[in-house]
């Protein structure tokens, strides 16, 4: 009886022990199949990364040859081409190079430190022809300048800002990135998103490049524009782009209208190299701002990852 007794406990040890093995093997098992779906999902990203890189280098060559072989700027450039997706060893990269002076620079609002009234005015007509309250450059005009005072009469200051359920201040300092128009008065996620395509954030005051800006751009450069003669005015200049502002201001359209000759250009220093790879499991995403000069070619800055409500998306179709 006591054998049988001692046979039933060695049998329940030996069922426990097979048990506890199973499941110490089953638990590595899955660690090990964690860990090496984690190792390949590191490598991937770490692999579509250097693609991203590898098109932003493509960029800065391609810019490069530009300046060399031409003096202006147009969409009908090989820079300006939209690639089709590149097909790699394991995946796949896309991207594209747009001019960021074919936009108006928010920045332009504001210089030396004050509101720079030529392009309030511009803008203010860019407002209108968007169908959105011009108010809403006072605001912006606030949020950029040095100073406290609050513009008449739809400006903001701290004092808007700190009644919030989330105050924050002012910034007094030129915006770093379109998304920050999100902070001030008046900008909601429509505005914003209405503005996106016609907006830029640079850190220097740059021209309009008429042979890149949009009808409706061209159209804002005077009170008696309208978005007719913005769209004869891209027709005009074709594939080939006006050669000099002077030629553009030639054109039937702008006949008499009187705008700054500082406010344009037809060439660009400029660019944003927008590419994204997917590699296996692994993305990466980079927009690259690269200002080209007539003594240097530069990246600026690098953003890994970018909302596509402020920055043009690599497969869009514009």
């Amino acid at each position: 009886m006591r054998n049988g007794r001692q046979r039933g406990v060695a049998l329940v040890t030996a069922l426990l022990v097979v048990a506890i093995a199973t499941v110490a093997a089953i638990a590595m098992a899955s660690r090990q199949q964690l860990d090496i779906r984690r190792t390949g999902s590191l490598l991937h990203g770490e692999q579509a990364w250097a693609y991203v890189v590898g098109a932003e280098n493509w960029a800065v060559v391609v810019l490069r040859r530009d300046r060399q072989d031409s003096e202006i700027d147009t969409l009908g450039e090989d820079w300006s081409t939209q690639p089709p997706v590149s097909f790699v060893e394991g995946g796949s990269i896309i991207g594209r190079l747009i001019d960021l002076q074919g936009r108006f620079n928010v920045n332009n609002l504001v210089s030396g430190g004050g509101a720079n009234v030529d392009s309030i005015d511009y803008y203010k007509r860019l407002l209108r022809l968007l169908d959105l309250e011009e108010e809403l450059a006072d605001a912006l005009v606030d949020w950029i300048d040095d100073d406290i005072n609050v513009r008449f009469p739809d400006g903001a200051e701290d004092e808007n800002y700190l009644l919030l359920d989330t105050p924050y201040r002012v910034a007094n300092r030129p915006l770093a990135d379109i998304s920050e128009l999100r902070l001030v008065k008046g900008y909601t996620a429509e505005v914003v998103a209405r503005l996106q395509p016609y907006l830029v954030a640079l850190p220097e005051p740059t021209p309009i490049n008429v042979n890149t800006a949009d009808a409706l751009l061209l159209a804002a450069l005077d009170a008696d524009l309208g978005l007719s003669d913005g769209e004869a005015l891209v027709e005009a200049r074709g594939e080939d782009g006006y050669e000099s502002v002077d030629s553009f201001k030639d054109q039937p359209a702008m006949n008499a209208k009187q705008v700054d000759d500082s406010l344009l250009s037809v060439e660009t220093q400029w660019f944003l190299m927008v590419s994204q790879a997917d590699i296996g499991q692994g993305r990466a995403r980079l927009a690259s701002l690269i200002q080209r000069t007539d003594t240097e070619l530069r990246v600026v800055r690098r953003q890994r990852e970018f909302l596509d409500t402020v920055t043009v998306p690599v497969d869009d179709d514009e």
